[in-house]
């Protein structure tokens, strides 16, 4: 009898972007710290919000604040030269996000937002929804992860290395101050993700009571765990504080204040002039 044979499928840039985050991040001495909150006062402000916005944008602006208030949130550990922390003035987060490729296919890119804590919700949102449906060519930093993914193995792990390890202010700009992902509107959670960050907040699906299980992975080389377990229940009580009293103003896209008007992404007419000759990237 016959027996079939499979067939060779090649790596696309989105996957070996995480095959070589997964390779750092497994250098990282993570823990996980978990506490249970409850978000049901936001149920109905969230509802009436304007940009109805997603769970994670909102976990996004309140871990946001709180690192504005425990400068050791926005450090990292640099191992080049020596050992030492860098602490970097704002938070910038690294959001997981699931779109689709050239090809219809779907998959995971790393999506940066700089300064949530001086965004409005809606502008954060509005941020979201870009990463996720403008063509995936237009977004400079999903080009620039899929050209470097496209480099050899040496020259990857080099650039990978050295942004982690050398510069802290480069590998903030590149790679963020803290990780968020969440497969919670799939009905499950993850119970540690992996990370090359310092801090990487994950939260469960959200039950009809408004109780979630949030957690932190922490790399212990920077923080110790009570220290998180603490910044844990401060991320509830921001969340059922000022994240929703600015929900309840009803706040649509406009920018906070004298916040830059957008901060996260570049202007997609201008990145899409420099792509329009290049060839699909995979």
């Amino acid at each position: 009898m016959h027996e079939p044979k499979g067939r060779s499928v090649p790596i696309s840039g989105p996957r070996q972007f995480i095959n070589d985050l997964i390779y750092f991040a497994r250098q990282v001495p993570s823990v996980p710290v978990s506490r249970a909150i409850n978000v049901s006062s936001l149920f109905d402000a969230r509802r009436n919000h304007p940009a109805r916005p997603a769970w994670a944008t909102l976990f996004m602006k309140a871990f946001s604040l709180v690192a504005a208030g425990h400068p050791p949130m926005r450090r990292a550990y640099l191992a080049w030269p020596k050992g030492r922390l860098y602490e970097h003035p704002q938070s910038i987060c690294a959001l997981a996000v699931e779109r689709k490729l050239d090809d219809n296919e779907d998959g995971v890119f790393v999506a940066i937002f700089r300064a949530p804590e001086a965004q409005s919700i809606g502008q954060i949102q509005k941020a979201v929804d870009d990463y996720k449906n403008q063509p995936l060519r237009s977004v400079g930093y999903y080009r620039q992860a899929l050209r470097v993914s496209q480099l050899p193995w040496p020259i990857r792990k080099f650039l990978w290395w050295s942004t982690l390890n050398v510069s802290g202010f480069k590998r903030a700009k590149r790679f963020g101050t803290f990780g968020l992902t969440s497969y919670g509107a799939l009905g499950a959670e993850s119970l540690h993700p992996m990370s090359p960050l310092t801090t990487t907040v994950t939260f469960g699906p959200i039950n009809e009571h408004g109780e979630v299980n949030v957690r932190m992975i922490y790399d212990h080389r920077v923080l110790d765990g009570a220290y998180v377990a603490r910044r844990l229940g401060d991320l509830e009580t921001t969340l059922q504080g000022l994240i929703l009293d600015e929900l309840s103003r009803g706040e649509s896209y406009a920018p906070r204040g004298d916040a830059p008007p957008s901060p996260h992404l570049l202007k997609f007419a201008d990145s899409q002039a420099t792509v329009e000759h290049n060839q699909p990237l995979r």
